[in-house]
């Protein structure tokens, strides 16, 4: 289902499962990338429904929730996040995040870490190895040919709400937010997820970030930097499993 919630002035869109059967705790939270939305979080967001809550927010600026003038800094974006679960009756959750959605939920972790059960960070950016807009850039690129076809579509839709200008600002948020440092904050278990073709986060930058964790891991699935679309059934069976293990 689809629910709209008003948090400090921001209407926060929603896709929540409905399936009553499901385990109801704890609540598994979907944070999607920068300038897409929860849709194409939907994939995962159906196979984990069957056995838990499933919640995918549109963070503001985003998909169907409110445009602020200007782009939200994470810290902006983690206090609505942690206003949002509030309002949705959620204490504490398990976090789920592609891409710019980990840094999200990295600085999500350091300001609220007794609402965290377990976090999972598929495909962390921004990869030090490759931190400028050029590099990063040309590595979008060389994903583009490794993900579904019906992703372009979806998140060229998604580019286009969320737009050029607020697109460009969180771009440059990303770029200059050092999740490394982050990281090493967060006590709770993590996971660390990589797409074995990702060329958008790197096999040595993911290691790296693991080994700044006090209780992490890493696991390589399937697909390049968006299996939460593309391999979703690996993807979610790993998130599943690892939440089952608490």
């Amino acid at each position: 289902m689809h629910a709209r919630t008003a948090v400090d002035g921001q209407i926060i869109f929603s896709r929540q499962s409905s399936n009553e059967g499901a385990i109801r705790r704890p609540a598994v939270i979907l944070i999607h990338g920068l300038g897409t939305s929860s849709l194409y979080m939907v994939p995962t967001a159906v196979r984990l429904a069957r056995d838990f809550r499933v919640l995918a927010p549109d963070l503001p600026g985003f998909g169907h929730s409110s445009k602020p003038s200007h782009a939200l800094s994470l810290p902006a974006l983690a206090d609505v996040l942690a206003g949002w679960m509030s309002q949705v009756d959620i204490d504490r959750a398990v976090l789920v995040g592609n891409s710019f959605g980990c840094q999200v939920i990295a600085e999500f972790g350091t300001r609220y870490p007794d609402r965290l059960d377990r976090l999972v960070l598929q495909g962390p950016t921004m990869d030090r190895y490759a931190r400028s807009a050029i590099r990063e850039f040309a590595r979008f690129a060389l994903d583009l040919p490794r993900e579904r076809v019906p992703e372009y579509f979806l998140n060229a839709h998604d580019y286009g709400r969320t737009g050029l200008r607020r697109g460009w600002e969180t771009f440059q948020i990303a770029l200059r937010d050092r999740i490394e440092d982050k990281l090493p904050n967060l006590g709770m278990p993590v996971l660390v997820v990589r797409g074995h073709h990702d060329p958008i986060v790197s096999q040595r930058w993911v290691r790296e970030l693991t080994a700044t964790l006090p209780n992490g891991r890493l696991i390589i699935t399937r697909g390049a930097h968006t299996p939460n679309f593309s391999e979703p059934d690996a993807f979610a069976g790993v998130v599943r499993a690892f939440v089952r293990a608490a």
